[in-house]
C-alpha cells in the first residue's frame, strides 16, 4: 500500500539512512520547524545550500540523572564569575554561535530570522553568561512540551558556553522537562554525560516528551 502524501519536506525518519539525511528543500518557516522538532528532525544546512533536513542513527542526549559536572567547572560555576540570564539577549547568542567557525557556519541569517521567531513564540530560548556588560557565551535551542533540543553554544573566554550549559540542564531539570537532545555527540558532549541511543528509541522518547504539558521553560 503506498505511504499518504506528505506535507513536508522529509521523508518518515525511521525510515531514514543512519546518516540521518532525510529532506532536501522547502522553508523554514515557524510551523515546519515546529513539525520539524515534534517529529525529531532538524534543520543543518550551510549558506548558499538548500535546506536540509536531519534526524541521525544514532541521537545524542542528556539523561537527566546522569548529567556530569566536572569538579573543576562546578568550582567555576560557585564562584559567581559569570552572571547568567536566560532569554535576554537571544538574537545575539544565536548570531555568536555562527561567529569563528574555520569549517564555516550553519547559523545563516534566514537562521537567524526564523529562530528568533520562535523565539518570539515562546519557543526557542537562550542562557547567557555574562561579564559585567559583555556577553562571553550562551547556548540555544527549541523547547516543545518537556523536549528540549540544544542547537549551538559559544564562548568568548574559557568555560562561558559550560557555564551556560549546566544552567541550561539545571533549569530543564527543575522544571518538568524529560528529554534534552544535543543531536550528533561529539568529545565535549561525552564529558558532560551525553549517550547515543538508535534513532528508533529518541523517536519514541520525543513523541512522549513533546506532548508533555507540565514542563515549563519559562
Amino acid at each position: 500500500m503506498s505511504q499518504p502524501p506528505r506535507d513536508v519536506p522529509w521523508i518518515p525518519p525511521d525510515l531514514g539512512p543512519s546518516d540521518g539525511l532525510i529532506g532536501v528543500g522547502g522553508e523554514l518557516a515557524p510551523a515546519v520547524l515546529l513539525r520539524a522538532y515534534a517529529d525529531g528532525v532538524f534543520p543543518w544546512f550551510s549558506a548558499g545550500d538548500p535546506v536540509l533536513w536531519w534526524s541521525p542513527d544514532p541521537r545524542a542526549i542528556f539523561p537527566f540523572d546522569s548529567f556530569h559536572v566536572p569538579k573543576r567547572l562546578a568550582r567555576t560555576v560557585a564562584s559567581g564569575q559569570f552572571r547568567i540570564t536566560v532569554n535576554s539577549s537571544f538574537r545575539d547568542v544565536m548570531k555568536a554561535c555562527g561567529e569563528l567557525r574555520e569549517e564555516g557556519s550553519w547559523v545563516t541569517p534566514d537562521m537567524v530570522e526564523a529562530y528568533t521567531t520562535l523565539h518570539e513564540m515562546g519557543f526557542a530560548h537562550s542562557v547567557e553568561t555574562w561579564q559585567g556588560d559583555d556577553l562571553v557565551g550562551g547556548i540555544y535551542g527549541v523547547a516543545i512540551g518537556g523536549m528540549f533540543a540544544g542547537e549551538s553554544m559559544f564562548y568568548r573566554v574559557p568555560d562561558a558556553s559550560k557555564v551556560a550549559l549546566v544552567a541550561l540542564q539545571r533549569r530543564l531539570a527543575s522544571r518538568g522537562f524529560e528529554l534534552f537532545d544535543t543531536q550528533i555527540a561529539n568529545e565535549h558532549t561525552f564529558r558532560f554525560g551525553a549517550v547515543e541511543i538508535p534513532r528508533g528509541e529518541y523517536l519514541m522518547q520525543v513523541r512522549k516528551a513533546v506532548r508533555n504539558t507540565r514542563a515549563s521553560f519559562a
